[in-house]
């Protein structure tokens, strides 16, 4: 049995299932390494960890899963597979998180007399935590996609319309060698900055505007996730006061990710920063959320969060201030939380940079 499998098998016991069925493509990759479209997983707490694909990928699952793991080739569906080997009774807990209604009803009838189980959430609690791995390739997809920014900055901003500049963003991140996106770049300029999640315009980013680019890369499973606000041109002095106070913001709070330390705690440090500015309506969403197999995972930074930041995670630290028609300011690192402090992993400088 495969380390993550055992820490799985673990959780299985302490909650008295006697299996777990593990269908997100998303948890299958993670606990058994196999990146085709087509697996499930199931493990159970003594030990026994079946992984069952069809005829497309019996090579591929061959050489991509550990010793531990049982391969089965299923000659029709893999739910229908699995159900034909299933012997009631079982207490057989299934990921409710992930199973649509419809998958869940069709399990329901295939698997007569079997208890279903809601367990959503065991392996994404497992992978909460970042192995020594896992934080390389996370710095590795980070180090990629600075170095992409870096060349597409070469290139210059202004006159080009945010829709090329992210589409120059996207193919440099993958002619690098990531394997895509973590999710589609924001480019948006003036006004447009102020919607934190902008979809970028057939518009050209015109001289004296800040300019928001958000972007990441998807490397070897593992996802980055970084924001830095640029200045076309020389900004406004209200343009300039906006991008310090965000700035202050995210120093101050990055300064608070430790072990030990609740994410409401952290989001209240960036948060009263901006508020006692007089911007505290101008900064609706959380301050972080954690990034791995995912580009959005736990645990987060908000006003609503439960978690405590223990070594091992890896989150954002992104304040802003959106002022609707008029400008946006989004600072981001990425940060893993260390035995003793923090490693920030993001290497673009945060000073106000102008890029003609």
């Amino acid at each position: 049995m495969t380390d993550r499998a055992q820490r799985l098998a673990e959780l299985l016991q302490r909650d008295g299932l006697d299996a777990l069925l593990v269908t997100a493509p998303v948890n299958v990759r993670w606990l058994t390494g196999f990146t085709g479209s087509a697996g499930i997983a199931v493990v159970s707490p003594g030990g026994t960890c079946r992984f069952i694909t069809d005829f497309r990928y019996e090579q591929q699952a061959a050489a991509q899963l550990g010793d531990g793991w049982a391969i089965e080739i299923a000659k029709q569906d893999l739910l229908k597979h699995f159900a034909g080997s299933v012997a009631a009774p079982l207490k057989l807990g299934f990921d409710d998180g992930q199973v649509p209604v419809k998958q869940h009803a069709a399990l329901a009838e295939l698997l007569e007399g079997v208890e279903l189980v809601a367990a959503g959430g065991l392996v994404e609690s497992l992978r909460e935590i970042k192995d020594a791995g896992e934080i390389e390739a996370i710095r590795a997809a980070t180090q990629l996609a600075d170095t992409a920014l870096r060349e597409v900055l070469e290139r210059g901003l202004g006159g080009r319309s945010e829709r090329d500049v992210a589409l120059d963003l996207e193919f440099t991140v993958r002619r690098l060698g990531a394997e895509a996106v973590s999710f589609d770049p924001i480019v948006a300029h003036g006004g447009h900055g102020a919607l934190p999640h902008a979809v970028p315009r057939d518009v050209a980013i015109e001289a004296g505007t800040l300019c928001v680019i958000d972007w990441g890369a998807h490397l070897d499973g593992y996802a980055s996730d970084c924001t830095r606000t640029y200045a076309v041109g020389e900004p406004s002095p209200g343009d300039r006061e906006i991008y310090d106070l965000v700035l202050a913001a995210q120093l101050e709070s990055l300064a608070e990710v430790l072990p030990g330390a609740s994410g409401k705690a952290i989001d209240a440090v960036a948060r009263d920063v901006i508020t006692s500015a007089g911007h505290g309506d101008h900064f609706g969403h959380g301050l972080g959320h954690g990034v791995g197999a995912e580009i959005h995972e736990e645990p987060r930074l908000s006003q609503r969060s439960d978690s405590i930041l223990k070594p091992g995670m890896v989150v954002t630290v992104e304040p802003g201030i959106y002022v609707p028609g008029q400008v946006g300011v989004r600072i981001e690192d990425l940060v893993v939380v260390t035995a003793d402090g923090r490693d920030v992993l993001t290497s673009l400088p945060k000073t106000l940079t102008v890029i003609d």
